[in-house]
Protein backbone atom coordinates (compact mmCIF):
# COMPACT_ATOMS: atom_id res chain seq x y z
CA UNK A 1 0.00 0.00 0.00
CA UNK A 2 1.25 3.45 -0.91
CA UNK A 3 0.30 6.84 0.47
CA UNK A 4 -0.78 9.34 -2.19
CA UNK A 5 -1.37 13.03 -1.58
CA UNK A 6 -2.89 14.73 -4.63
CA UNK A 7 -2.63 18.52 -4.69
CA UNK A 8 -4.94 20.51 -6.93
CA UNK A 9 -4.06 23.33 -9.25
CA UNK A 10 -6.41 26.27 -9.70
CA UNK A 11 -9.91 25.82 -8.33
CA UNK A 12 -11.63 24.47 -11.43
CA UNK A 13 -15.20 25.61 -12.03
CA UNK A 14 -18.06 23.16 -12.37
CA UNK A 15 -18.81 24.77 -15.75
CA UNK A 16 -15.34 23.86 -17.03
CA UNK A 17 -15.56 20.34 -15.63
CA UNK A 18 -18.95 19.71 -17.24
CA UNK A 19 -17.64 20.97 -20.58
CA UNK A 20 -14.47 18.86 -20.48
CA UNK A 21 -16.19 15.66 -19.37
CA UNK A 22 -19.20 16.30 -21.61
CA UNK A 23 -21.36 15.29 -18.67
CA UNK A 24 -23.49 17.62 -16.59
CA UNK A 25 -22.35 16.22 -13.26
CA UNK A 26 -22.54 19.46 -11.31
CA UNK A 27 -24.66 22.62 -11.26
CA UNK A 28 -23.01 25.54 -13.03
CA UNK A 29 -21.45 28.32 -11.01
CA UNK A 30 -19.54 26.24 -8.47
CA UNK A 31 -15.98 25.04 -7.94
CA UNK A 32 -14.58 21.57 -7.34
CA UNK A 33 -11.37 22.07 -5.41
CA UNK A 34 -9.75 18.71 -4.74
CA UNK A 35 -12.86 16.84 -5.83
CA UNK A 36 -11.67 16.93 -9.44
CA UNK A 37 -9.34 14.07 -8.48
CA UNK A 38 -12.37 11.90 -7.64
CA UNK A 39 -11.95 9.35 -10.44
CA UNK A 40 -8.25 8.99 -9.66
CA UNK A 41 -8.90 8.67 -5.93
CA UNK A 42 -11.42 5.91 -6.60
CA UNK A 43 -9.06 4.08 -8.95
CA UNK A 44 -6.13 4.23 -6.54
CA UNK A 45 -8.25 3.17 -3.58
CA UNK A 46 -9.54 0.16 -5.50
CA UNK A 47 -5.92 -1.00 -5.66
CA UNK A 48 -5.62 -0.73 -1.89
CA UNK A 49 -3.77 2.57 -1.66
CA UNK A 50 -4.38 5.34 0.84
CA UNK A 51 -5.26 8.58 -0.93
CA UNK A 52 -5.75 12.18 0.18
CA UNK A 53 -7.00 14.89 -2.19
CA UNK A 54 -7.65 17.95 -0.04
CA UNK A 55 -9.23 21.14 -1.29
CA UNK A 56 -6.80 24.01 -0.88
CA UNK A 57 -8.06 26.97 1.09
CA UNK A 58 -9.40 29.86 -1.00
CA UNK A 59 -6.58 31.32 -3.10
CA UNK A 60 -7.85 34.87 -2.70
CA UNK A 61 -7.65 34.87 1.09
CA UNK A 62 -4.85 32.32 1.57
CA UNK A 63 -1.38 32.61 0.07
CA UNK A 64 1.08 30.05 -1.23
CA UNK A 65 2.71 29.67 2.19
CA UNK A 66 -0.70 28.87 3.66
CA UNK A 67 -1.23 26.14 1.08
CA UNK A 68 2.20 24.68 1.77
CA UNK A 69 1.46 24.63 5.48
CA UNK A 70 -1.98 23.11 4.86
CA UNK A 71 -0.47 20.12 3.05
CA UNK A 72 2.37 19.77 5.57
CA UNK A 73 -0.18 19.74 8.40
CA UNK A 74 -2.21 17.03 6.67
CA UNK A 75 0.87 14.87 6.19
CA UNK A 76 1.95 15.25 9.80
CA UNK A 77 -1.56 14.74 11.19
CA UNK A 78 -2.04 11.53 9.22
CA UNK A 79 1.51 10.38 10.06
CA UNK A 80 2.26 9.79 6.40
CA UNK A 81 5.67 8.67 5.21
CA UNK A 82 7.16 7.65 1.87
CA UNK A 83 4.45 9.69 0.20
CA UNK A 84 3.80 9.94 -3.50
CA UNK A 85 3.16 13.68 -3.53
CA UNK A 86 1.47 14.81 -6.74
CA UNK A 87 0.98 18.43 -7.76
CA UNK A 88 -1.07 19.50 -10.76
CA UNK A 89 -0.55 22.90 -12.41
CA UNK A 90 -0.23 25.47 -9.57
CA UNK A 91 0.07 22.45 -7.28
CA UNK A 92 3.66 22.15 -8.50
CA UNK A 93 4.42 25.29 -6.52
CA UNK A 94 2.82 23.81 -3.42
CA UNK A 95 4.51 20.41 -3.53
CA UNK A 96 7.90 22.04 -4.07
CA UNK A 97 7.39 24.05 -0.90
CA UNK A 98 6.15 21.01 1.01
CA UNK A 99 9.04 18.81 -0.09
CA UNK A 100 11.59 21.44 0.92
CA UNK A 101 10.09 21.56 4.42
CA UNK A 102 9.61 17.83 5.10
CA UNK A 103 11.77 15.97 2.55
CA UNK A 104 12.16 13.02 4.90
CA UNK A 105 8.48 12.15 4.38
CA UNK A 106 8.56 12.17 0.57
CA UNK A 107 8.97 8.98 -1.42
CA UNK A 108 8.30 10.47 -4.86
CA UNK A 109 7.60 14.01 -5.99
CA UNK A 110 5.33 14.15 -9.05
CA UNK A 111 4.72 17.21 -11.25
CA UNK A 112 1.56 16.70 -13.32
CA UNK A 113 1.63 19.27 -16.14
CA UNK A 114 2.82 21.52 -13.37
CA UNK A 115 4.97 24.51 -12.61
CA UNK A 116 8.50 23.68 -11.49
CA UNK A 117 9.67 26.89 -9.82
CA UNK A 118 13.10 28.26 -9.15
CA UNK A 119 13.65 29.73 -5.68
CA UNK A 120 12.06 33.17 -5.50
CA UNK A 121 9.51 32.64 -8.29
CA UNK A 122 5.75 33.02 -8.10
CA UNK A 123 3.17 31.42 -10.36
CA UNK A 124 2.63 34.83 -11.94
CA UNK A 125 6.37 35.11 -12.62
CA UNK A 126 6.32 31.78 -14.46
CA UNK A 127 3.21 32.64 -16.46
CA UNK A 128 4.79 35.94 -17.50
CA UNK A 129 8.02 34.28 -18.63
CA UNK A 130 5.90 31.79 -20.60
CA UNK A 131 4.26 34.64 -22.50
CA UNK A 132 0.92 34.89 -20.73
CA UNK A 133 -0.81 37.83 -19.11
CA UNK A 134 -1.30 36.25 -15.66
CA UNK A 135 -4.30 38.32 -14.64
CA UNK A 136 -6.08 37.45 -17.87
CA UNK A 137 -5.36 33.74 -17.42
CA UNK A 138 -6.44 33.65 -13.79
CA UNK A 139 -9.08 36.35 -13.85
CA UNK A 140 -7.50 38.53 -11.19
CA UNK A 141 -4.47 38.40 -8.94
CA UNK A 142 -5.07 35.92 -6.10
CA UNK A 143 -2.46 36.24 -3.38
CA UNK A 144 -1.59 32.55 -3.65
CA UNK A 145 -0.45 33.09 -7.22
CA UNK A 146 1.53 36.28 -6.66
CA UNK A 147 3.53 35.13 -3.62
CA UNK A 148 7.09 34.08 -4.41
CA UNK A 149 8.25 30.68 -3.20
CA UNK A 150 11.54 30.74 -1.31
CA UNK A 151 13.06 27.34 -0.65
CA UNK A 152 16.37 25.53 -0.49
CA UNK A 153 16.71 23.49 -3.72
CA UNK A 154 19.26 21.24 -2.03
CA UNK A 155 16.43 19.91 0.15
CA UNK A 156 14.67 18.39 -2.86
CA UNK A 157 17.66 17.71 -5.10
CA UNK A 158 18.11 14.11 -4.00
CA UNK A 159 14.41 13.23 -3.90
CA UNK A 160 13.01 10.90 -6.55
CA UNK A 161 10.93 12.96 -8.94
CA UNK A 162 8.72 12.49 -11.99
CA UNK A 163 7.22 14.82 -14.58
CA UNK A 164 3.96 13.92 -16.33
CA UNK A 165 3.47 16.09 -19.42
CA UNK A 166 0.04 16.62 -20.99
CA UNK A 167 1.15 16.95 -24.59
CA UNK A 168 -1.96 18.83 -25.78
CA UNK A 169 -2.02 21.24 -22.86
CA UNK A 170 -3.04 24.82 -23.51
CA UNK A 171 -0.19 25.73 -21.15
CA UNK A 172 2.61 24.06 -23.09
CA UNK A 173 4.78 27.17 -22.92
CA UNK A 174 4.60 26.89 -19.12
CA UNK A 175 5.32 23.18 -18.99
CA UNK A 176 8.07 23.56 -21.58
CA UNK A 177 9.82 25.88 -19.11
CA UNK A 178 9.67 23.11 -16.54
CA UNK A 179 10.95 20.49 -18.97
CA UNK A 180 13.90 22.71 -19.92
CA UNK A 181 15.03 22.78 -16.29
CA UNK A 182 15.01 19.02 -15.87
CA UNK A 183 17.87 16.69 -16.70
CA UNK A 184 16.09 13.44 -17.44
CA UNK A 185 19.42 11.65 -17.69
CA UNK A 186 19.61 12.14 -13.94
CA UNK A 187 18.54 8.98 -12.13
CA UNK A 188 16.41 11.06 -9.76
CA UNK A 189 13.93 11.92 -12.55
CA UNK A 190 11.39 9.89 -14.52
CA UNK A 191 9.14 11.09 -17.34
CA UNK A 192 5.67 10.24 -18.64
CA UNK A 193 3.38 11.73 -21.28
CA UNK A 194 -0.40 11.87 -21.56
CA UNK A 195 -1.84 12.76 -25.00
CA UNK A 196 -4.45 15.13 -23.62
CA UNK A 197 -5.12 18.68 -22.50
CA UNK A 198 -4.20 20.32 -19.21
CA UNK A 199 -6.89 18.85 -16.96
CA UNK A 200 -6.28 15.15 -17.45
CA UNK A 201 -8.44 14.41 -14.42
CA UNK A 202 -11.42 15.26 -16.63
CA UNK A 203 -10.26 14.29 -20.11
CA UNK A 204 -8.22 11.14 -19.48
CA UNK A 205 -8.93 9.99 -15.90
CA UNK A 206 -8.38 6.27 -16.39
CA UNK A 207 -5.02 6.68 -18.11
CA UNK A 208 -3.95 9.21 -15.48
CA UNK A 209 -4.80 6.68 -12.78
CA UNK A 210 -2.70 4.08 -14.61
CA UNK A 211 0.25 6.48 -14.64
CA UNK A 212 -0.18 7.19 -10.93
CA UNK A 213 -0.18 3.45 -10.29
CA UNK A 214 2.93 3.02 -12.44
CA UNK A 215 4.63 5.70 -10.35
CA UNK A 216 4.08 3.62 -7.24
CA UNK A 217 6.16 0.90 -8.84
CA UNK A 218 9.07 3.32 -9.27
CA UNK A 219 9.84 3.61 -5.59
CA UNK A 220 11.48 1.15 -3.26
CA UNK A 221 11.19 1.28 0.48
CA UNK A 222 14.43 3.24 0.65
CA UNK A 223 12.90 5.93 -1.62
CA UNK A 224 15.16 5.26 -4.61
CA UNK A 225 14.07 4.71 -8.18
CA UNK A 226 14.05 1.24 -9.65
CA UNK A 227 16.15 0.88 -12.79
Amino acid sequence: MANYVLVQGGNISTDTWNKLTQRNEYPDGGHLGGEYWKYNVAGLERQGHRVFAPTLEDENSNNLSDHVEQICALIVKEKLKKIILVGHSYGGMVITGVASKIPERIGLLVYLDADFPDPGQSLFDILTIAGFNPEEVVGGAPIAYTEKLFFDPEKIKSLSKAYVLCTESEFRSVTDLAIQKINFDNKDWSYFELPTSHIAQATMPDRLTEVLLDLEKLIKRDNTLLH
